[in-house]
């Protein structure tokens, strides 16, 4: 690939756009970034906002859009490597993501993260089909790129081990706490190459409940598809007595599963290799005793 050569600083050197609004934000992969830069600027009739070796931005007043450009080939899906919103200030991105956590959807924060030649504040989210949404401020233009990444654990699961194959988009079905999950899925057996549960059983039901719900995502699973579990896990059953008041997003968790009984449960229901993909060293609340951790499980279709 031919990167663009930046000879003389006008070339790109565009005024960013007001940062006062919200604006909508998408990147897209792309396979020769000199010519992607070229078409957008013959497509929005401007100059790039930001240029680099490997990487570009566009910044729009109307409609109030910033367009990043990354030099990766097409990921399966397509070329849409995530969305988001550029909020004008901290308090904006708070409430949006307090407003998210609290209806029950998970939520990845990062603070003064270096990305894409900035130094931004942000949270990710991914939508019920998949699509990863990026919501930040942005702090400070920095002259380096910056570590910040996609965060990988959030992105749909790829085949063949190969991060660059373009294919058709993995079938994905998510459930999240406070949605009814049906007595059976609308799905047909084996069509879902993976199933997302944030939050699902810390949701209103009886413990019970728990091997039917499991049964009803491997049915819809291909063999080796993947379920990940995103939820709030306790060291040991609460007590009778307790009483289960937690604040802020977490006011919405009804019950608190034991961990390593949701290990046994995925067993239990045929599926294998589960494990932890994370699990907090510092517990998020204890009650009567009982340590409670966010945790997120994978576990494969036999």
């Amino acid at each position: 690939m031919t990167f663009l050569q930046i000879e003389e600083p006008s070339t790109c050197s565009a005024k960013s756009a007001s940062s006062s609004a919200i604006r909508f934000h998408l990147s897209l992969n792309v396979a020769d970034l000199d010519r992607a830069i070229s078409f957008f600027r013959i497509f929005f009739g401007i100059e790039p906002a930001k240029c680099r070796p490997d990487y570009a931005k566009f910044e729009l007043d109307n409609p109030p859009v910033v367009l990043s450009l990354e030099p990766f080939k097409a990921q399966p899906g397509g070329n849409l490597n995530h969305l988001g919103f550029r909020m004008p200030d901290s308090a904006t991105l708070a409430e949006f993501q307090r407003r998210l956590e609290t209806n029950g959807f998970a939520t990845q924060r990062e603070e003064g993260v270096e990305c894409c030649y900035a130094r931004q504040t942000k949270f990710w989210v991914n939508d019920p089909d998949g699509n990863l949404w990026e919501v930040y401020t942005l702090d400070e233009d920095i002259e380096h790129r910056g570590a910040g990444q996609v965060p990988s654990d959030m992105l749909p699961a790829k085949s063949n081990g190969d991060n660059h194959t373009a294919g058709p988009a993995p079938a994905i079905w998510a459930h999240r706490l406070g949605e009814r999950f049906p007595a059976r899925l609308p799905v047909e057996d084996a069509s879902v190459d993976q199933v997302m549960l944030q939050g699902t059983f810390n949701g209103d039901f009886p413990a019970a409940e728990i091997p039917r719900i499991l049964a009803e995502v491997r049915r819809i699973l291909k063999p080796g598809g993947q379920v990940l579990l995103h939820v709030l896990t306790g060291t040991k059953p609460l007590p009778p007595e307790a009483k289960l008041s937690l604040p802020g997003p977490a006011a919405a968790v009804r019950q608190v599963p034991v961990d390593q009984q949701l290990l046994d449960s995925l067993s239990a229901a045929g599926f294998s290799g589960a494990n932890y993909t994370k699990r907090a060293e510092a517990p998020c609340f204890i009650i009567s005793g009982v340590e409670m951790r966010e945790t997120k499980i994978s576990a494969s279709a036999d």
